[in-house]
């Protein structure tokens, strides 16, 4: 049986694992900056819903906050999406987005998994650099500074 290889990029920071939960949920701060994003509804409870919008219609996606476990996990169901870009427009529709948050000796380790996101589907090739950065560029420095947000 071959292994499932979901996207997934690990980041290590000095910040407290209670200051990366509250970043992660701040949506809004860092998954913003590249391609005109816009959201609508909430991203800060469980059940809480809210749709992403970018590169002037080429992504849509609708995201359900399905988990939270305070200053250690986050997961996002993506419930509905619409990526322009591709053959499958629905590709990301039932795959998820973790956050786990762990310490390791004396840093925070943040690991971001988009399960269903994997080398076989279409958008595995646009999606992962885009993932890289807003994570390496947009969410990194945020949790590293010491500026509360």
């Amino acid at each position: 049986m071959k292994a499932i290889s979901n996207f997934t990029q690990t980041l290590t920071m000095s910040q407290t694992p209670q200051k990366v939960f509250e970043v992660i949920l701040k949506v809004r701060k860092w998954w913003t900056g590249y391609h005109d994003e816009t959201f609508t509804g909430m991203t800060e409870k469980l059940n809480d819903e809210f749709t992403f919008h970018a590169g002037n219609g080429a992504h849509y996606s609708k995201q359900k906050i399905v988990e939270i476990i305070p200053n250690q996990k986050v997961v996002w169901l993506i419930t509905d999406s619409k990526l322009s870009f591709l053959e499958k427009t629905d590709e990301w529709t039932g795959t998820k987005v973790i956050f786990e948050i762990s310490t390791q000796a004396d840093k925070t380790k943040l690991t971001f998994t988009h399960e269903g996101l994997t080398p076989e589907v279409e958008c595995y090739n646009s999606c992962t650099p885009a993932w890289t950065e807003y994570l390496q560029n947009k969410l990194l420095p945020l949790l590293s500074t010491d500026k509360v947000i």
